[in-house]
C-alpha cells in the first residue's frame, strides 16, 4: 500500500502558469505532480547544471 502525503509550496503566479503550460495541465495539483514525476525519472536530473559546465570549459580555455 502506498502512503499519500500532502505537500505545499509557494510559487510566483507566473511560474505556476508556465508549469501548467509546459505540462499541459490546467489544475495546479496535476501540473506539480507531473513535474515531480518527470524530475524523478528524467535521466538528466542529476547532471551538473549547464552553467557550471560552461564555467569549467572557460577555465580550461584560459589556461
Amino acid at each position: 500500500m502506498v502512503k499519500i502525503v500532502h505537500a505545499q509550496t509557494v510559487l510566483p503566479e507566473h511560474v505556476l502558469e508556465e508549469l501548467k503550460k509546459k505540462t499541459g495541465e490546467t489544475a495546479t495539483k496535476d501540473a506539480i505532480a507531473k513535474a515531480v514525476e518527470h524530475y524523478l525519472v528524467c535521466p538528466y536530473t542529476h547532471e551538473e547544471p549547464l552553467e557550471k559546465k560552461l564555467e569549467e570549459v572557460m577555465k580550461r580555455k584560459k589556461k
